[in-house]
């Protein structure tokens, strides 16, 4: 089987593996649901991050012709996993976010331009999200998400946990802290008339812990899989990957 079979597979598996709803809701805080000028915040925000991915893309690309197919299956993979959504009264929406399984392999400033392919798709095609609050659901979702989930994927491989135990808590807490700052970019935005922002951002995080909690067991577990799918199917180029990073 050639790489790019290897490739078609995984991405056929992990459609199976999740049902894209045709109903939609909204995807992260949806469009026009932010004050302008915290719209305008989050976009002045995110831009630096998304121009060192766009850096390191190229990079890796120029480096390794073949690391497009690997980057285009982690996109797959953060685009049909942040489209499951279950709609929430708060204006945004609980969902996996897919972007652990980039995170842990290329890092976070890569993970920022496919997530904010997916999430443009999304508001473009599906209507979920929107584009005026693109800057904060990529800073939530794209960024700080894969900052998480790379930190805590590095601190747990030298701690000695093992390469799956290590992924699991990547892909969730990269999911759960999506949320919290999601709950802090609303909370902020949307101050209690008692208790002001904290108790805002209390309200949001509460409200989003019921339904994000088992999501984010459910996409480590998921993450897991894939991983090891790859490391089957194709184990070359991640251990070129590997390389590249200076891991071997």
């Amino acid at each position: 089987m050639n790489k790019t079979n290897k490739y078609s597979l995984s991405i056929l598996i992990i459609s199976l593996l999740v049902i894209v709803p045709r109903q939609a809701y909204a995807m992260h805080i949806m469009e026009g649901f932010l004050p302008i000028k915290w719209a305008l915040f989050w976009f002045a925000i995110s831009i630096p991050f998304i121009v060192l991915g766009i850096k390191k893309i190229s990079k890796i690309t120029s480096e390794n012709i073949n690391m497009k197919m690997l980057l285009g299956l982690c996109g797959a993979f953060v685009f049909v996993l942040s489209s499951l959504k279950l709609p929430s009264v708060t204006g945004s929406c609980s969902h996996p976010t897919g972007v652990g399984l980039s995170a842990v392999l290329f890092g976070p400033n890569v993970t920022s331009i496919l997530a904010l392919i997916a999430l443009l798709f999304q508001a473009l095609l599906l209507a979920h999200g929107g584009i005026s609050t693109l800057g904060a659901n990529v800073f939530s979702m794209g960024i700080a998400g894969p900052v998480a989930a790379y930190l805590i994927f590095k601190l747990s491989n030298k701690s000695g946990l093992s390469k799956g135990i290590s992924i699991f808590l990547a892909a969730s807490v990269g999911d759960l802290v999506t949320y919290i700052v999601t709950s802090i970019q609303l909370g902020i935005a949307f101050p209690a008339q008692v208790g002001g922002m904290m108790a805002s951002v209390g309200k949001f995080m509460g409200i989003f812990a019921i339904t994000q909690i088992p999501l984010a067991i459910s996409e480590g577990l998921l993450t897991v899989i894939v991983y090891n799918l790859l490391t089957s199917y194709n184990s070359s180029d991640l251990q070129e990957l590997a390389i590249m990073k200076g891991e071997k």
